[in-house]
This record gives C-alpha cells, sequence and structure tokens, in this order.
C-alpha cells in the first residue's frame, strides 16, 4: 500500500518496476515473439471457448461480433489493441471482465479466453499454451504488418467546432479535476471504495460524488480517459488564454506537451486496467511531469503583483 502523499505535483519513487525485473531471469527477455509465432493451443483455445459461451457471449455475441460489447475480433478490435503487448488484452479480460462481475476470471481463465480470441482472429497455434505469466506475456506483439495507423478521419471527424472555452476554463473544468482522481490512488484504493456521495450531502468532494455512481476504478478509468481525449483540445484553433492571449498552437514545444498529456493519460488508462494501486501510483509521476513541464514554461510566470502574484497576464507566452 504506497504511503499517505499530496494529491498534486508529487513525484513518487518508483522502486517496484526496478524489484520486479531483478526477480525476471534474464532469458525470458530474450524470448520476445509475435502473435504469428503460434503463442498458444488449440487445446486452450477449445477450453476458452467453453469460457466464452458461459461468460462472454452475452455481451459480445456468440462469433465474438459484438452486441452489448464491442468485437473481439477483426481490424477495430486489432486496431484497439495491436501498440500494446498481448499482456494488455490478457489483463483487461482478467481484471475487468465480465462487465457484470468483474475480476472474477482466474488467470487461466482470462489466458485461454485470449488463446480463443487468437483463435478466432485466425492467429496460428502452437505447441504449448499462452504462459499465465505476466513477464512472458508482455514479450508478445503484435505482427508488424498488422501494425497500421487507422482509416482517415472522415470530413464529419475532422470538423473543428470554434472554442467556447478559454484555456483555464479547460484546465480547470476537465483536466485538473480528472488528474486529481488519478493523484487521489496513490492514498485510497479504488477497489476499497467507500460509500461515496449521498443525496443532499453538501460537503461532498467531486471524487466522491463520482464514487457514489460509478465503482472506484470504472472512475479512474473514467478520469485516465477524460485526460487523453480531452488534452487535444489544446490544439483546437482560435482558443484563447484566459488573458486573451492566443494559445500557441504552433510552437512546437506546445504540441509536445500535449501529446505527453495524452500519452500520460493513455498510460494511467492501461495502469487502471490492472486494476493496481500501486501501478497507477507509479504512473502519477508521468502525467504530474507532463502537466508541470507546460506550467514551467507557459504558466508559473515571474513578476506578479500581491493582487495577481501569479502573473496571469503574462501566461501563454514562452
Amino acid at each position: 500500500m504506497p504511503s499517505r502523499r499530496p494529491l498534486h505535483w508529487f513525484r513518487p519513487v518508483a522502486l517496484f518496476a526496478a524489484a520486479l525485473s531483478a526477480s525476471i531471469p534474464l532469458g525470458v527477455y530474450a524470448q520476445q515473439r509475435t502473435l504469428a509465432d503460434g503463442v498458444y493451443t488449440d487445446r486452450q483455445a477449445e477450453r476458452g471457448r467453453t469460457i466464452y459461451g458461459d461468460r462472454c457471449s452475452p455481451c459480445h455475441g456468440a462469433t465474438l461480433e459484438g452486441k452489448l460489447g464491442p468485437p473481439l475480433t477483426g481490424t477495430d478490435f486489432i486496431a484497439d489493441f495491436q501498440t500494446d503487448r498481448l499482456a494488455s488484452l490478457v489483463a483487461k479480460i482478467k481484471n475487468t471482465m465480465p462487465a457484470n462481475d468483474p475480476g472474477r476470471l482466474s488467470p487461466q481463465e482470462a489466458v485461454d479466453l485470449a488463446a480463443y480470441i487468437l483463435q478466432v482472429g485466425k492467429f496460428p497455434a502452437g505447441s504449448i499454451d499462452l504462459s499465465v505469466d505476466e513477464a512472458v506475456l508482455g514479450q508478445i506483439t503484435w505482427p508488424a504488418a498488422l501494425v497500421q495507423p487507422k482509416p482517415a478521419a472522415s470530413a464529419a471527424e475532422r470538423a473543428v467546432f470554434p472554442p467556447i472555452a478559454n484555456l483555464a476554463q479547460v484546465m480547470k473544468g476537465i483536466l485538473f479535476p480528472n488528474s486529481n482522481v488519478i493523484f487521489n490512488v496513490q492514498r485510497q484504493d479504488p477497489g476499497a471504495q467507500k460509500g461515496g456521495y449521498e443525496v443532499g450531502k453538501r460537503d461532498s468532494s467531486l471524487i466522491d460524488w463520482g464514487a457514489g455512481i460509478y465503482p472506484g476504478w470504472e472512475l479512474v478509468d473514467n478520469s485516465a480517459l477524460a485526460i487523453a481525449e480531452a488534452a487535444p483540445l489544446l490544439l483546437t484553433p482560435g482558443r484563447r488564454c484566459e488573458n486573451g492571449k492566443p494559445v500557441p498552437l504552433e510552437r512546437p514545444d506546445w504540441i509536445k506537451f500535449t501529446r505527453e498529456l495524452v500519452e500520460a493519460g493513455r498510460a494511467a488508462y492501461r495502469a487502471s486496467q490492472s486494476r493496481s494501486q500501486e501501478a497507477v501510483s507509479d504512473i502519477t509521476e508521468r502525467l504530474s511531469d507532463a502537466c508541470f513541464n507546460c506550467h514551467v514554461v507557459y504558466r508559473d510566470k515571474l513578476g506578479g503583483t500581491p493582487a495577481d502574484p501569479s502573473n496571469k497576464a503574462a501566461r501563454c507566452v514562452p
């Protein structure tokens, strides 16, 4: 359990990853494979097919075509996972599925289900079962030929709406509160969620309010995704800073900082999918850095006055 730490701008020292690396035999790292190398067996996929019929088909369809839940085969499915290791798919199955009873599948059931998904996706079978070892799963990637960019956006998807909020309002309304949900994981395990929001309770925080509607880990998922999805709003043409200055959309460092924030949100979501408080706590340093790097250049300006110590008039200019 992580120690109690501040919610914002904290940089935790991540020792867990180093300890894990030291405990894994060096030979494991040399066994990098792709899904084209036959990483599961047909017998294992058959076990997964039975589990799928009992636990997954009501949401994902009898043939993995998608129903209440998304499809588990085809180009859209591959596009969602192809940039990650196979470990990400297995972790999502084990920790978040079935949606109405998450976290009840054993590690063996999760890899058996992954084997069945791979079989339906026409990936070749091999002679050795897919392992439950996370280090081994972390070495398995998608074949390079499959790793393709998503199709070009349609005209509707490319449409850009004129901004309404200034930069500070986007930060305060979306990025700041959702970041603090992520930072809050450092001191509060989302899996040990308390009662949460109560109707009429005036002193409930935003975190308590959200936790009263969504399960704790789902709240963290949603906040991480909100950061990843909302960060590109910082590049919306025409947006202005709180002081009226235009947001420096064309500057390479501003674009870099925005991309770092998007990637931090995505990394937080992947960590949240592990349902590990330690994993999310470790990723908060990356999220904090993504915010901090931009703030140093564009927000935290010297030369203010007693009435405006933050010198808002100088913001949005490097």
